[in-house]
């Protein structure tokens, strides 16, 4: 009798465990049920709705993580926007956090011009070493050359203008 009450556990156990096999792979299939298109619908009808909050509103579209932090950022004043003029008259809003170095904002210039590039489809690949051969960021008349300096030691503050200016060459 206690044989056949052990081998009686033993099926119990094993129908328990093909039940819960059974039941992890439809809880798999439910998972699954949800094409990468399908997740990505989602995903952009929940960031639309985000970008509609006033704070969020100048926001593009297809906005990204980063942007939306700086932007929050921006409004706990933990960062600040430095726009840059380029020599075409475009002004470039960059948003860098308070005490960002010149190589800070360098890199978030980078960050921008490579995110407006994959929105309209433009360049490729700029060489950014060859940008930063060539071209001096300048405010009031001095250039920021100092990567290391603070943009505040050079007296820049939120919504100041620096220009981005070709470097003239020595002979």
């Amino acid at each position: 009798a206690s044989v056949k009450l052990k081998w009686m556990e033993l099926k119990e156990d094993s129908d328990m465990t093909a039940a819960a096999v059974e039941g992890e792979d439809e809880e798999e299939e439910d998972v699954e049920s949800f094409t990468h298109a399908d997740v990505l619908d989602i995903f952009e009808e929940g960031l639309a709705r985000l970008v509609q909050d006033p704070l969020l509103c100048d926001l593009p579209i297809q906005v990204t993580l980063e942007e939306i932090n700086s932007q929050i950022a921006l409004e706990y004043g933990q960062a600040m926007t430095v726009k840059v003029l380029k020599a075409d008259g475009e002004i470039m809003p960059i948003v860098v956090v308070q005490d960002a170095s010149v190589l800070d904002l360098k890199k978030a210039i980078r960050r921008f011009v490579e995110l407006k590039q994959q929105r309209e489809g433009g360049v490729t690949h700029i060489s950014w070493r060859y940008i930063w051969r060539s071209y001096n960021l300048v405010f009031q008349g001095e250039k920021l050359e100092d990567d290391r300096l603070r943009l505040k030691d050079y007296g820049i503050r939120n919504r100041d203008e620096v220009t981005f200016m070709k470097r003239l060459r020595k002979k």
